[in-house]
């Protein structure tokens, strides 16, 4: 089976989401510490369990779901999936930014960039972007 590029942006913006969520799953699967002090979180005492936690599900989902982005990002469901996904880690932020005191220009940045992932994925499923 040839590997195909996208030719049109409404194949590149998903691509490119796509290419987002692995290199960010990349990240959070081999290199958890340096992800969370990013994040600015710690393991706490000597047990580091916690990095399973981001190993299986900060990186595995968005690395799974990325590659079949990547695979068949001109298929609509797996672009509404890594899109749906983004959006709904956005709207955790939010309630996080709102319900948290979290307000941290980190926080927003970083809701801004997976706004901007989801949309990516979304917009050519509904039709936003010109053909």
């Amino acid at each position: 089976m040839p590997i195909t590029l996208p030719t049109t942006t409404v194949d590149a913006l998903p691509f490119a989401a796509a290419c987002f969520s692995i290199l960010y799953g990349l990240y959070a699967l081999f290199a958890p510490g340096t992800f969370l002090r990013m994040a600015k979180l710690q393991p706490i005492g000597e047990r580091r369990v916690g990095l399973s936690e981001i190993r299986g599900s900060l990186a595995g989902l968005p690395l799974g779901v990325g590659l079949a982005t990547l695979f068949f990002y001109d298929q609509p469901f797996t672009q509404m999936a890594l899109g749906a996904g983004w959006l709904f880690v956005a709207f955790g932020r939010l309630v996080s930014i709102l319900s948290d005191d979290a307000s941290t220009f980190g926080n927003w940045l970083w809701l801004l960039v997976n706004l901007i992932v989801a949309g990516a994925c979304l917009a050519p499923v509904f039709g936003l972007v010109p053909a």
